[in-house]
């Protein structure tokens, strides 16, 4: 069974017995929870599902925010795709949209799931779901890339955090990022180890990003962020996939990333008293929710 505290434990175990991680994880799993494969891969398709709809949800041109901040960013950008595909090419503009709307429907109170934070929540979802529905990769290839984010998500939580109140936002849209960007590198077609060179890669692009909500809402910057560390997670995986090592394993990145998450002032790990939330228009939108 494994421990899920390494990264490199999960690519030797993988490389071992010649699997890819996602059927690494998925018997482990089926193993340690006494249930089936089948059942294991259900309840992920769910949670598939429900990343699809929150795309729909968030794309919604009339969609709010419960503080009235914020609202229809991803519904602006899927426009602006629309038109000439935008700088970055109609597949990566409509995958941002995809990231954008499913943090807008979190902030409007919308059902997501958590990968692995509400406030990272468009980052996955915004990768799987654009490969899904515009490269047309399988409902079941997709299912089981996300037993590998899944994984990395759990040795990155065990060995360092992916909460924003413990080690900043670089604990969550970057650890998101880290775990799509190695779901990434599976799907097309890549090697254990390159997965793990794309999880250190989006985490070393992240290290030291404060969490900073203005108002102490999942708002802004969050919503915004979700769209970068989508950015970030493809970026990483094209370079793993071009034969770009990341040079610090994966393990000691995430040893750096709780070092730097330690050391970070509490007034920039979610309390809403730094960063963005301290300036003057932070304290503006503050006061315009709360009085």
């Amino acid at each position: 069974m494994l421990k899920y505290v390494e990264i490199q434990e999960l690519v030797a175990e993988a490389e071992k017995k010649n699997v890819k991680i996602s059927e690494l994880v998925i018997e482990d799993q089926a193993l340690s929870m006494e249930k089936s494969r089948l059942e294991l891969f259900e309840k992920m398709q769910i949670s598939f599902q429900v990343m699809m709809e929150s795309v729909q949800v968030g794309m919604d041109k009339n969609q709010k925010s419960t503080s009235g901040l914020t609202g229809g960013e991803g519904y602006l950008m899927n426009e602006y795709a629309s038109k000439d595909g935008g700088l970055c090419g109609d597949f990566m503009t409509k995958a941002v949209a995809r990231a954008l709307s499913v943090a807008g429907c979190n902030a409007s109170m919308g059902k997501i799931v958590a990968a692995p934070t509400a406030g990272s929540c468009g980052i996955l979802p915004g990768c799987l779901v654009s490969l899904f529905e515009d490269k047309g990769y399988s409902e079941e290839d997709i299912i089981m890339s996300m037993f590998t984010a899944a994984a990395f998500g759990m040795v990155i939580a065990n060995r360092a955090s992916i909460a924003g109140a413990k080690g900043g936002c670089q604990a969550e849209c970057g650890s998101a990022a880290a775990m799509a960007a190695a779901a990434l590198v599976e799907l097309k077609g890549g090697t254990p180890s390159q997965c793990a060179d794309a999880c250190a890669m989006a985490i070393t692009s992240q290290m030291g990003l404060v969490c900073d909500p203005v108002a102490g809402l999942v708002e802004i910057p969050c919503i915004k962020r979700n769209a970068s560390g989508l950015m970030i997670a493809f970026s990483s995986a094209d370079m793993a996939m071009a034969g770009i090592t990341a040079r610090i394993p994966a393990d000691e990145c995430l040893d750096a990333m709780k070092e730097v998450g330690d050391l970070m002032a509490s007034s920039l790990k979610e309390t809403a008293r730094g960063g963005l939330a301290s300036t003057p228009t932070g304290q503006k939108l503050r006061d315009k929710v709360f009085g």
